[in-house]
């Protein structure tokens, strides 16, 4: 007689979690895609431009080069008031499940959308971060790249080394990503077993078409909402993902 999968406490594990527990189990060389979904649970906002200064602003066009190289006190204005409400955040459980998984499967990838470090934060020592990180600052001078998690920061922050002025370390609109990132993750689909993509509405390209790539791996989607990937999920989990992962941790 085959024993009941159980989750914490001895609870018997629901369905949906039982099998999603299986197809995971199963791969040896997953490629899991993240965005704003996954961030969300941990109180990170959107920054849309609905607080303050920022309401006659949109991040269409304070995300920009050619806004920073008019105004750089302006961007940087912005992006230490989101630095500054991103600070507090914490992991979640989908972080803590990812970190957990990935950590069992070497061969396996993170590739998240979101900028705000949390996958980081909650011990993942190398995600691809592929639209880069809030906590990065790179020299547009000299080029050098460091972490920065100071709360809130000179305005506008200046270079250790040269003394040349600082942008955020992140893709902004109209750059291309980043050509390292995109081939680590390039390169992890191609050869994946599984794809897992939460909390992501996947309509931003290229990360939307990294499962694609994949060939025959089963899709698996967390995401409260159907997607334009959900049609090819072998499993599609209509929840939040922190709220579903969290008995599996």
């Amino acid at each position: 007689m085959t024993a009941d999968r159980r989750g914490p406490g001895g609870a018997k594990m629901d369905p949906d979690r039982k099998r999603f527990s299986r197809l995971t189990a199963a791969a040896l060389r997953p490629l899991v895609i993240t965005g704003a979904g996954v961030s969300a649970e941990s109180g990170v906002p959107t920054f849309r431009g609905d607080d303050g200064l920022w309401r006659s602003h949109r991040a269409e066009t304070l995300a920009t080069p050619r806004a920073f190289a008019a105004d750089p006190g302006l961007v940087w204005q912005w992006y230490d008031w989101r630095r500054s409400r991103v600070a507090p955040a914490r992991p979640n459980p989908a972080h803590r499940w990812i970190t957990n998984y990935l950590a069992e499967r070497p061969h396996g990838l993170l590739v998240t959308q979101n900028v705000d470090g949390l996958h980081r934060l909650s011990g993942l020592p190398d995600p691809v971060e592929i639209h880069g990180s809030l906590w990065t600052v790179r020299c547009t001078v000299c080029g050098a790249e460091a972490e920065d998690r100071r709360v809130p920061l000179p305005i506008p922050p200046r270079c250790a080394g040269c003394g040349g002025l600082l942008r955020p370390g992140v893709v902004w609109f109209g750059e291309p990503l980043p050509a390292a990132a995109l081939e680590r993750a390039v390169t992890a689909a191609a050869v994946a077993d599984l794809v897992l993509v939460v909390g992501t509405s996947a309509v931003v390209y290229p990360v939307a078409g990294l499962p694609a790539l994949a060939r025959d791996a089963p899709l698996v989607e967390i995401n409260p909402e159907p997607t334009p990937l959900s049609p090819g999920a072998m499993f599609a989990v209509r929840a939040r993902a922190g709220e579903f992962l969290g008995p599996l941790c």
